[in-house]
């Protein structure tokens, strides 16, 4: 008995708007097979269309009468929180543009755009959809247990990393952490004090460039009342805070010298002073320390004391940047993404494939550190439960990416947009002022060299003419006028 293989359903559209021109044209601009357009020019209507039978997309003018785009939209994500909205306006004012986007539509374009990037931005909507699909059907790698780890990662790198840490952690042995800034320090030090003897005691991290030199010596001795200006009482220092603990110095290469002598008093024997104080103190605490910086550089420029170099850096323990431990990025991706969710108490968010795939071949210039903000940026912004590439800014970058297929839709667009204006010039030859056109335009983009120009446009170059030949007016057209594509 043959099999029959069930046919995937066609993507549905839904279009709202009061102009039935419009509608006209954008249910002809979008026309395509195993797609189906439904056009409304009430809301109420659309709202019980997509009631009935959810669509794909729901594309709806932001001024209507009655319900308007806006409380459309807002009905829309309320019954269904991944529903695809994209709102346009030709009037609209920017308060509407922010209104749309924080309730969660998909975008919103004006009406003159829509002629060049309407296919483009809806193609994008429907890949979305898509891929949030793909997303959903497969297995989350990381699990509940994972979240409560303090430093993760299963490159063979990293994996040593775990080694040394449970190593060091059976001894009270200084441990000196090194690495770029942003690849989870810290992190390493809390893993050697969790798994110490220590661990119940008190852990205290203290990042030294975030604390004024005058002020070092006091947050880590302490100081007697009225031993400086602003001294009213006495206060405890880290050292008797965390004794019998583990005391973290990050970026222990910009202690000023004078900080760095009394430090080694304390590691050399054990006691201190407070700040404008005769009694001596003694403190029992294990002392971790971080830096970016090369210290042998430092000891020899005489920027820090040699013997504290060498009683810090009794272990070293060294972090490589996360470009070096690729495979690390899309755990840690993961981890991140479901530690948001568990602390806002939000529904689980995930990558698409292609999100991660890109996010594993970045440079990650900020390390790990960057990575969870670059995934916290991205699902403050992201308007579904799937995150695409993108809704993944990388770097200074915070625009949605253009894929090879929206540029093709939109140079696709661009055409049919200078045909419609050439047909309604009387005798005007598109060819060969094209043609012209575009020997001039690779020139000038090639720097006035012929070769370079004929490579990019795949043949000849022919002379070009100084004098420009006269050109249609091309001007901006509003979706409203222009005119519908004939179905192929």
């Amino acid at each position: 008995m043959p099999t029959t293989t069930s046919q995937p359903a066609p993507t549905r559209l839904i279009i709202v708007d009061s102009d039935t021109d419009f509608l006209v044209w954008a249910a002809s601009h979008l026309k395509a097979q195993d797609v189906t357009i439904e056009c409304f020019e009430r809301a109420e209507d659309a709202l019980a269309a997509y009631s009935k039978n959810r669509a794909d997309l729901v594309l709806t003018e932001a001024r209507l009468p009655g319900t308007n785009g806006i409380e459309l939209l807002k009905r829309l994500r309320q019954n269904d929180p991944n529903a695809m909205v994209l709102l346009f306006s030709g009037v609209a004012g920017n308060s509407v543009v922010i209104e749309s986007m924080r309730l969660g539509a998909y975008d919103f374009l004006r009406k003159e755009q829509m002629p060049y990037d309407l296919r483009s931005v809806v193609e994008s909507a429907l890949s979305a959809i898509d891929a949030r699909r793909t997303a959903l059907a497969t297995t989350n790698p990381v699990t509940n247990d994972s979240i409560q780890e303090t430093i993760i990662g299963r490159s063979p790198a990293m994996q040593d990393v775990f080694k040394m840490i449970g190593r060091v952690s059976r001894s009270d042995a200084a441990v000196m952490i090194t690495g770029e800034s942003g690849c989870g320090k810290e992190l390493v030090a809390s893993a050697i004090h969790k798994f110490s003897p220590r661990t119940q005691k008190e852990f205290v991290a203290i990042n030294i460039t975030a604390i004024p030199d005058n002020l070092l010596e006091s947050e880590l001795f302490g100081h007697e009342k009225g031993a400086f200006t602003g001294a009213a009482v006495q206060r405890m220092g880290r050292f008797e805070q965390c004794d019998g603990g583990t005391l973290f110095l990050d970026e222990i290469g910009d202690m000023p010298l004078t900080v760095q002598s009394k430090l080694l008093r304390v590691l050399q024997q054990g006691d201190f002073s407070r700040v404008g104080g005769n009694t001596t103190l003694r403190t029992d605490v294990r002392i971790l320390a971080a830096t970016n910086k090369d210290l042998e550089a430092e000891v020899k420029a005489g920027r820090f004391r040699e013997d504290l170099f060498y009683r810090l850096n009794v272990v070293r323990i060294h972090l490589p940047p996360l470009r070096e431990r690729r495979e690390d990025t899309r755990i840690l991706a993961e981890f991140f993404l479901q530690r948001i969710a568990a602390r806002k108490r939000t529904p689980q968010m995930r990558f698409s494939e292609d999100a991660l795939s890109m996010m594993e071949a970045y440079d990650w210039p900020g390390n790990v550190r960057e990575l969870e903000n670059t995934i916290l940026r991205a699902c403050a912004l992201c308007n579904t439960d799937v995150l695409l590439p993108s809704d993944v800014p990388l770097g200074s970058s915070t625009q949605r990416t253009t894929t090879p297929i929206n540029t093709l839709v939109r140079m696709q667009d661009a055409l049919e947009t200078l045909l419609q204006y050439a047909s309604s010039i009387p005798d005007f030859e598109l060819k060969p002022w094209l043609d012209r056109e575009l020997n001039r335009a690779a020139m000038r983009h090639c720097h006035q060299d012929p070769e370079k120009a004929a490579r990019l446009l795949g043949s000849a170059i022919s002379k070009v003419e100084e004098k420009a030949d006269p050109a249609p007016a091309v001007g901006v057209a509003s979706a409203k006028t222009a005119r519908p594509r004939k179905a192929s």
